[in-house]
C-alpha cells in the first residue's frame, strides 16, 4: 500500500491551454439544485483535459510529446502531435514513452502500445483498452487505470471480449480498440490516509445507517449501539443491497452478454 501515486513517468506538469476547458463542479446537484448524488461537494478546482477517444486521423503517425497527469481520470494521459501539426490528448498505455510513434488505422497495422484499429484486425489473445460499443462512437469500455480487455474470439462478425469484471460480452468486429494495457496500475494501491484528502477530491463524509434515527434510515434507531434488526441490510431508500441484481432484465444490450460477471 502507498499514499501517493507512482508518477515517475510524468514528463510535463502543465497542460496545453488549447486542450483544456473549464469544468464546473456540480456537487451532486441536478438542474433544479436538488442533491441526486450523495456525498459529493467541495474539492479542488479542476480543468478538463479534452481526451480524444476516437482518434480518427487514420494512417497519420503521431509522436508522443509528453506524459501528463489528469485529475479527472485514474490513468495517465499522453500528449501527441500528428505529422500535420495537430495536437491532442489520448489515454496513455503501459510502456508508451516520450518519442514513441503511434497511429490509428482503418485496416491492419502494427501491434504497438497505443495503436488503434478495428477489432477484426487485432489477433485473438491481444490485450486491448478503450473499446467502442458502436463503430465510430469512441472508446467506452476499459478506460480505468491498469485495466485491459482480453480479445478471446471472433465469429459471425462479432468479437468476444473478456471484461476486467469477468463478464464476457460481444461487440461488432468493426468497433475500434487500442492495443495494450492502460497506465498507472498502482493507482488501486493508493490509501487516502486522512479525511482532508477526501474533501480535496470532492468526496463528502458518508454517515452509517446505524448511526441515524429510524426516520432517516431503515437501520436507524435503538438505544446505544444496536444491530440492524433486519434479516437483510438495506440502503437509504429501503432497497436490498447484498446479492440484488439491479440490471434491467429487458435492457436491449443483454443479448450481447454471453456470461455475467462473477459475484
Amino acid at each position: 500500500m502507498t499514499s501517493i501515486e507512482y508518477r515517475k513517468f510524468i514528463t510535463a506538469t502543465q497542460p496545453v491551454k488549447a486542450l483544456v476547458s473549464a469544468l464546473k463542479s456540480q456537487a451532486g446537484r441536478n438542474n433544479s439544485g436538488r442533491i441526486t448524488v450523495r456525498h459529493q461537494g467541495g474539492g479542488v478546482k479542476r480543468m478538463y483535459r479534452q481526451v480524444d477517444f476516437k482518434q480518427n486521423f487514420y494512417g497519420i503517425t503521431a509522436k508522443v510529446e509528453a506524459i501528463e497527469y489528469d485529475p479527472n481520470r485514474t490513468s495517465f494521459i499522453a500528449r501527441i502531435i500528428y505529422k500535420n501539426g495537430l495536437r491532442s490528448y489520448i489515454q496513455a498505455p503501459q510502456n508508451l514513452n516520450v518519442g514513441d510513434e503511434i497511429a490509428s488505422y482503418k485496416e491492419e497495422g502494427p501491434l504497438k502500445p497505443g495503436s488503434r484499429m478495428p477489432l477484426k484486425y487485432i489477433p485473438v489473445g491481444t490485450a486491448v483498452y478503450s473499446v467502442e460499443l458502436n463503430p465510430g462512437q469512441g472508446g467506452k469500455l476499459g478506460r480505468s487505470a491498469g485495466v485491459f480487455i482480453g480479445l478471446s474470439a471472433k465469429e459471425g462478425g462479432f468479437a468476444n471480449l473478456i471484461m476486467p469484471s469477468g463478464e464476457v460480452r460481444k461487440v461488432l468486429e468493426t468497433c475500434s480498440a487500442s492495443v495494450g494495457e492502460l497506465s498507472n496500475p498502482e493507482q488501486k494501491m493508493v490509501v487516502i490516509g486522512k479525511a482532508g484528502r477526501s474533501r480535496r477530491l470532492g468526496i463528502r463524509p458518508t454517515v452509517r445507517g446505524t448511526a441515524m434515527n429510524p426516520v432517516d434510515h431503515p437501520h436507524g434507531g435503538g438505544e446505544g449501539k444496536q444491530p440492524r434488526g433486519l434479516k437483510r441490510s438495506k440502503n437509504y431508500w429501503g432497497g436490498g443491497i447484498r446479492g440484488v441484481k439491479t440490471r434491467d432484465k429487458k435492457k436491449p444490450s443483454r443479448v450481447f452478454i454471453l456470461s455475467r460477471r462473477k459475484k
